[in-house]
């Protein structure tokens, strides 16, 4: 066993730590036992879950390979580890349970979800489609995670529907949120430029290779809650280039056939999320404030009038906030009980409306070749 340091000098974002998780060199076969069947595969390894011998425990143990394309990845994979060390007391964030490491992988014990990810919410036709109010606890759930992120100046910058997973479908369990590979902390000195995500989810600052913020994860934000709302992608294209058009013009359907079934004030919170200039849109915690969010019941009680008019500020008020104020914030979201995970992967088309394409991580890569 042993405590590692991280180094970030090479890597700019990564957190540099000294873990207090310690990092076993011993068998994790004596320790766990895998199920045949993978929970996913992607492109940094594999995901299966295991059962701890000594209690019966399900956990999802994470693969990682340590040496990927031929460069060094172990400093990313203990900046993921320092991440979730960091979240620990957020039950939205899942929980790291042990650490092992061998010749060529480092392997993450992590809290096991059952639910699966919300992306199997989002496929048209399917009898998992749920509601907008547990969509509206779901968005807030994620939000409530997000805030402690970035409280903490961390961007997680892969935010999707594969990325986000439940405790339970039946009934439908909590939020999760997941792999942090990608995620990166933001210094106040320099600023983060990095061609890194997933395609159909890419923020117009990242195709544009301008300056990341938390604005940034916000904007995936508006995608999520688009995509389960709607069954649809916002910005899928029938390529790349029409999907980095798409997202460079905003390129939106808002029409009333795809939001036939959307209220009012749910259109209004994705419109000031899907917005090109990052400075204007909310943060998390305002989005907390925003009337669709405040009650799952209270669209029921306000007119489109009423609603259309909702600000993600807070302090702003109409009638009908005025009759149920609900405060919001991240008052205690940043300290609760622990929580774990099952990584999703790359995923292959599901209908024509969803193409997930590997992950963009090199600016030399950009546009032609997506790779990890």
């Amino acid at each position: 066993m042993s405590r590692r340091k991280l180094e970030n000098k090479s890597l700019s974002g990564l957190l540099a730590t000294s873990l207090q998780t310690q990092i076993k060199t011993d068998n994790f076969h004596n320790f766990y036992m895998l199920e045949p069947k993978e929970l996913g595969r992607g492109r940094c390894g594999v995901v299966r879950k295991c059962i701890a011998k000594s209690t019966g425990q399900e956990y999802a143990a994470k693969f990682l390979k340590k040496r990927r394309r031929g460069q060094d990845c172990k400093a990313e994979i203990l900046h993921e580890v320092a991440v979730l060390e960091l979240m620990k007391s957020n039950p939205r964030i899942v929980n790291l349970h042990e650490v092992y490491e061998t010749a060529n992988e480092i392997i993450l014990v992590l809290e096991y979800a059952a639910g699966g990810e919300i992306f199997d919410l989002c496929v048209p036709d399917l009898d998992d489609r749920i509601g907008e109010r547990d969509v509206i606890r779901l968005i807030r759930q994620i939000l409530e995670g997000l805030c402690c992120l970035h409280e903490n100046n961390i961007v997680h910058l892969d935010l999707k529907p594969q990325n986000i997973l439940l405790s339970s479908l039946n009934p439908l369990g909590d939020v999760k949120i997941v792999d942090f590979g990608m995620s990166r902390k933001l210094e106040n000195a320099s600023e983060l430029r990095q061609i890194m995500g997933t395609t159909e989810y890419l923020a117009p600052e990242i195709l544009n290779y301008d300056p990341i913020t938390t604005a940034t994860d916000m904007w995936n934000i508006g995608v999520i809650s688009y995509m389960l709302l709607t069954q649809e992608s916002p910005f899928v294209g029938a390529d790349n280039q029409e999907t980095y058009l798409n997202i460079s013009q905003v390129n939106v359907d808002y029409s009333e056939e795809t939001f036939s079934s959307v209220s009012q004030p749910a259109k209004d919170f994705i419109q000031k999320l899907l917005i090109k200039n990052p400075e204007e849109r909310p943060t998390a915690e305002a989005c907390l404030s925003h009337l669709w969010l405040q009650q799952g019941e209270f669209i029921l009680l306000c007119s489109p009038e009423e609603t259309f008019s909702s600000s993600l500020m807070p302090g702003h008020t109409t009638k009908c906030s005025e009759e149920r104020s609900v405060k919001s914030s991240c008052n205690g979201t940043c300290s609760n009980k622990e929580d774990k995970e099952n990584i999703p992967e790359d995923s292959s088309t599901v209908s024509k409306r969803f193409r997930f394409d590997d992950s963009l991580q090199y600016p030399q890569d950009f546009m032609t070749d997506f790779v990890c």
